[in-house]
């Protein structure tokens, strides 16, 4: 197995490889971000679904396990984002992940610190953005991906190459990859490293529900799908719950009557709880490239693995110099 793959990104980070595990509501705890982290890759433990006291005990429990560098994911649309990075920063963690909302809320504050800034975007303008707020690496994802996505819905094949070419920064593939041959495809694309949500979803150190690992392993290509477009964008699993709100999508319901059918707690109460029915599912088109639980270590080992064959392969397929 190869022994580093090097990028800008792995050396602002200092990982051998340059893969992110993303920050994922109520899947990405510390037990995950460790196992990352000690695979060599960059760990995450994503706030999304914590309080606040939550949050900085699951730092605690991570730096009590591994001394190596772990990243937290900070929702900006959080009415409660700016005490999520103080607990962040109290807490010495160097590496900070922003997503969903404008970067410039933080960003002083997170430059100021002198910590890295990742920063998550859908399209070129927002990538453009995140730089010259003073994201040192900005993340390009895909609609592909699980969870909640950008209303324009760039596929990832179409976002890399064009965020590659408007950026100076560094740029992490996202959405769609959940093996090594999306990880060469990505690289190949121009990115310096990639982020992976739903194949780590499904490992025994996610925090999710059982049940929501084996609908992620049982998944099909075509299982899940983009709804609530009115309210955020989001991919899920299809099931009862979400053909209700498709339902009332499709028969023109308001944006406060969209809400009342959304709901709350859907999201904890499928991927937490493990309610298949009623629960929202959130897992990327590449949930059906994901065929079994593993650890997160053999995850990453899959990944350099499969990148290294597939590298080989593409060497074999060029044409002999002349």
């Amino acid at each position: 197995m190869i022994e580093r793959i090097r990028t800008r990104v792995t050396d602002l980070l200092g990982i051998r490889y340059p893969i992110l595990q993303a920050g994922m509501i109520w899947a990405s705890g510390y037990k995950l971000a460790v196992a990352c982290a000690e695979a060599d890759i960059l760990g995450c433990i994503g706030s999304a679904g914590m309080k606040q006291d939550l949050l900085r005990s699951q730092i605690r429990k991570a730096r009590a396990l591994t001394k190596k560098k772990i990243a937290v994911n900070i929702p900006l649309l959080r009415s409660d984002a700016s005490a999520l990075l103080d607990i962040t920063l109290e807490e010495g963690i160097q590496i900070v992940i922003t997503s969903a909302g404008n970067p410039a809320v933080l960003g002083p504050r997170i430059q100021q610190a002198k910590v890295i800034w990742i920063h998550v975007v859908p399209t070129v303008k927002h990538g453009l953005k995140a730089q010259d707020s003073g994201a040192q690496i900005v993340i390009g994802e895909g609609f592909e991906a699980g969870g909640h996505n950008g209303v324009d819905e760039v596929t990832t094949l179409a976002l890399i190459p064009q965020l590659v070419d408007a950026l100076s920064i560094p740029v992490v593939a996202a959405g769609g990859i959940a093996d090594g041959r999306g990880f060469l495809a990505a690289m190949a694309l121009g990115a310096e490293g990639i982020s992976v949500g739903t194949r780590f979803a499904a490992t025994v150190e996610s925090s999710a529900h059982d049940s929501y690992k084996q609908a992620i392993v049982g998944a099909l290509d075509s299982g899940t799908v983009l709804f609530a477009k009115k309210i955020a964008p989001v991919r899920a699993l299809k099931n009862a719950w979400v053909d209700e709100v498709r339902a009332a999508e499709s028969h023109g319901a308001s944006r406060e009557d969209l809400e009342r059918v959304y709901g709350h707690h859907h999201s904890r109460m499928g991927i937490l709880e493990g309610d298949l029915e009623q629960g929202e599912l959130e897992m990327g088109q590449s949930s059906g490239l994901v065929r079994e639980i593993l650890p997160a270590a053999a995850v990453v080992r899959n990944f350099v693995k499969e990148f290294e064959a597939g590298a080989a392969r593409l060497e074999r397929l060029a044409p002999p110099e002349r």
